[in-house]
Parts: C-alpha cells; structure tokens; sequence
C-alpha cells in the first residue's frame, strides 16, 4: 500500500478555518508570519494541513 499524500487545502479552507480574510493572510505573509504555502503551477495557493497545524501550535505557545 502507498502512502497517502499530504493533505492540502485551499486558500479559501484555510481563511475559512482561522476566520481571517484574504488581505490579513497576505498581510501575515509578507511579514514572514503566516503557514508555509505551496504555490502551484497555476498560481493557485495551498496549505499543507500538517504545517497549518505546526503554525497554529506556535501561535498557542506564543500566546501562553
């Protein structure tokens, strides 16, 4: 059996699941300060759920 590949969501999941918009992502972003994004060949953005993971832990231990 293969290994399944890592999930990825889209933008919109993403903005959706950290009741953010569009303009805060971009924001965080361009400050270093958002979940790593794979870019596709087509432009499209997408978040791996492992690192949208690793990235919302991080903000728990800084807020702690």
């Amino acid at each position: 059996m293969s290994p399944r590949p890592p999930k990825m969501l889209k933008l919109p999941e993403v903005l959706a699941e950290l009741d953010m918009s569009r303009a805060a992502f971009y924001r965080l972003r361009a400050r270093g300060k958002a979940p790593r994004v794979v870019k596709l060949p087509n432009g499209s953005i997408r978040v791996r759920r492992a690192d949208l993971d690793r990235w919302l832990a991080t903000c728990e231990e800084a807020a702690a």
